[in-house]
């Protein structure tokens, strides 16, 4: 009941958005397309358990907004290392290793993506979902922070990010991606964990240069075969004013499990939701909380932000 209760809020409180304002009622009117597969890439925010757990509260639940997207049009996705097709890795970055943990074993989104047309064929009824750009987000500021780039060197790699994702993005729709859902990373500043680290105004900066060039890069693509949906509005939006939504924290993680190790790539000794389930939470009433770790969301979070891509689907496609 709490969870029907939170997204009838929601949908009220979107339809009070201009920005949304022509979505609603959109809960209601069926998509015009009706994928039969979803093959999803990207990192943490799209990783649905590749080593057996996801960046949030594991708690049984579809608690990944790439899954919660899939499952508004009944479709089921598990992660590629139990034969699914999601591909997407937590630390995951778009295409430079090692990883947001340091480790070089974990495969780009250009290496997951690698691997499935490896393989398999883009069929006509697939809905693709890229999402990336949180991993490359963390590394960089991390760098900046111990002196090994400057702020130009940073903005700059952040730029690159954003362009080698859109790269990948017109490599799927050449390999005859019919329908892509695209998003960047959503905005690191306004996580605990930019708090913490005093950088709110250097990730928000970041967060534009990647987002804002990959935008750029796939306008020439149009809009009837790739579809850019807006994470960093939507979590800012839940952050921004949580009890819009149903939230009532937005400045805190909820979750209390410290990784001794390098975990989500905010350093060790710090909270990663990898580790995280409704054992390790500090309040039982985690859904009602916008961050399970320092940077990742809550599954009813990400649950939010799937079907915000379902509704921007439905008007669009």
């Amino acid at each position: 009941m709490a969870a029907n209760w939170m997204r009838r809020t929601f949908v009220a409180a979107a339809c009070a958005s201009a920005a949304l304002l022509t979505a609603c009622g959109s809960s209601s009117v069926d998509s015009a397309i009706s994928p039969d597969r979803f093959v999803i890439f990207g990192d943490g925010l799209a990783d649905q358990g590749q080593l057996g757990t996801s960046f949030t509260v594991n708690d049984g639940a579809i608690n990944n907004w790439a899954a919660q997207f899939a499952s508004r049009y009944d479709v089921t996705t598990t992660p590629s290392s139990k034969g699914g097709t999601n591909y997407a890795y937590g630390n995951a970055r778009i295409s430079a290793t090692p990883d947001a943990a340091g480790n070089a074993s974990t495969p780009t989104v250009v290496q997951q993506i690698d691997t499935f047309l490896a393989g398999n064929k883009i069929g006509d009824n697939d809905m693709v979902v890229v999402s990336a750009g949180v991993s490359d987000v963390i590394v960089n500021i991390t760098a900046f922070m111990n002196g090994s780039i400057t702020e130009d060197q940073l903005l700059a790699n952040a730029t690159q990010a954003g362009a080698d994702l859109a790269a990948q993005v017109k490599r799927l729709n050449a390999a005859g991606a019919k329908h892509i859902v695209v998003t960047g990373t959503f905005d690191l500043s306004r996580t605990p964990w930019a708090k913490i680290i005093d950088q709110e105004q250097r990730l928000s900066k970041v967060m534009l240069a990647l987002n804002n060039k990959l935008k750029i890069d796939i306008n020439e693509l149009g809009g009837k075969q790739v579809l850019y949906i807006d994470a960093a509005y939507q979590v800012n939006l839940f952050q921004g004013s949580p009890g819009s939504y149903g939230f009532t924290n937005s400045e805190k993680a909820v979750c209390n499990s410290v990784d001794a190790g390098a975990g989500n790539g905010t350093g060790t000794g710090q909270i990663n939701s990898a580790l995280c389930n409704t054992s390790t939470v500090i309040d039982e009433n985690y859904n009602r909380y916008v961050f399970s770790d320092n940077v990742y969301l809550t599954p009813e979070a990400n649950r939010r932000l799937g079907d915000y891509a379902r509704d921007i689907v439905v008007l669009q496609w």
